[in-house]
């Protein structure tokens, strides 16, 4: 179990993605940011983590917590790891700003036995009623910047995802949605979550 201390130093998607990930599991976190969540996994679940990070201040900040974490894109980079490399593959927060969403999943879960995805879902209801409302492309707590400047290209909502794990034939094995920071019953969670974290294997 991860100290309370170190799940509250986590934003609410993390900590859920933290709970999903074995003790002493092989991690590679893909889009991995300043390693915040590798190194609370590093601590308090004793795991042999790797991050990949576009971008080279995360890198930096990463490196300097003591974390094996290399500069990279995950839209290219995935081929060069060999397949069962690792026993977790993260993708967090990063899955609509590939250009190929659905080649980095099969990627994923080439290279490790079990994926942890999480995403904004474009689904939920204030994004609904901003474009009803308003007609134009909404600004929210996990979607915060204009549509032009967005590093997000696939949004997709949490029916949309489902979809796809089907359609590739992955299995679903765990699903926590989040609203306002906290976890929601899955009833529903297509247009009242405001993001999803999904656990999938082949």
């Amino acid at each position: 179990m991860i100290p309370p201390v170190m799940v509250t130093a986590l934003r609410a998607d993390l900590a859920a993605i933290a709970a999903a990930v074995p003790r002493d599991a092989r991690v590679l976190d893909v889009g991995c940011g300043d390693g915040a969540l590798l190194a609370v996994l590093r601590d308090a679940k004793g795991v042999d983590g790797r991050g990949i990070e576009l971008d080279g201040g995360n890198v930096a900040a990463a490196v300097a917590r003591g974390l094996s974490v290399v500069q990279g894109d995950a839209d290219a980079d995935l081929a060069d790891y060999p397949a069962g490399a690792f026993d977790v593959a993260i993708l967090s927060d990063t899955l609509q700003a590939m250009r190929a969403p659905d080649v980095v999943l099969g990627e994923l879960l080439r290279i490790a036995r079990t994926a942890v995805i999480a995403f904004p879902n474009f689904g939920h209801w204030r994004v609904r009623l901003h474009l009803l409302t308003r007609g134009r492309m909404p600004m929210t707590a996990t979607l915060p910047v204009p549509w032009y400047a967005t590093p997000n290209i696939h949004l997709c909502t949490v029916a949309d995802f489902r979809a796809l794990a089907a359609d590739r034939g992955l299995t679903i094995v765990a699903a926590t949605f989040l609203a306002a920071g906290r976890a929601i019953p899955a009833a529903g969670a297509n247009w009242r979550a405001e993001a999803a974290v999904f656990v999938l294997t082949r």
